[in-house]
């Protein structure tokens, strides 16, 4: 039972504090690319708007959001540094 004992008290997790710190900016990254798509209605519903088509929508924001999206694998698959060096 001893034994038992000892060897959970070794327990680490699969990620390091690194890694969260990570994962906490890549979701940043991402909450702002889908900040990037907001915007571009029109006042009046049956006039339209063409500023829905704007870079910033179409082009930028998707670029950011798939950059958030590796960014996240990246901090996933980091290595946590060794404690023991």
């Amino acid at each position: 039972m001893a034994k038992k004992l000892k060897e959970s008290d070794n327990q680490v997790f699969a990620l390091g504090k690194e890694n969260y710190k990570l994962l906490l900016i890549g979701f940043a990254i991402i909450v702002v690319g889908f900040i990037l798509m907001v915007g571009g209605k029109s006042e009046d519903p049956s006039v339209f708007n063409p500023e829905i088509f704007s870079f910033r929508r179409i082009t930028l924001a998707p670029m950011v959001v798939l950059f958030g999206f590796l960014f996240e694998i990246y901090a996933i698959m980091k290595k946590p540094k060794s404690e023991d060096n």
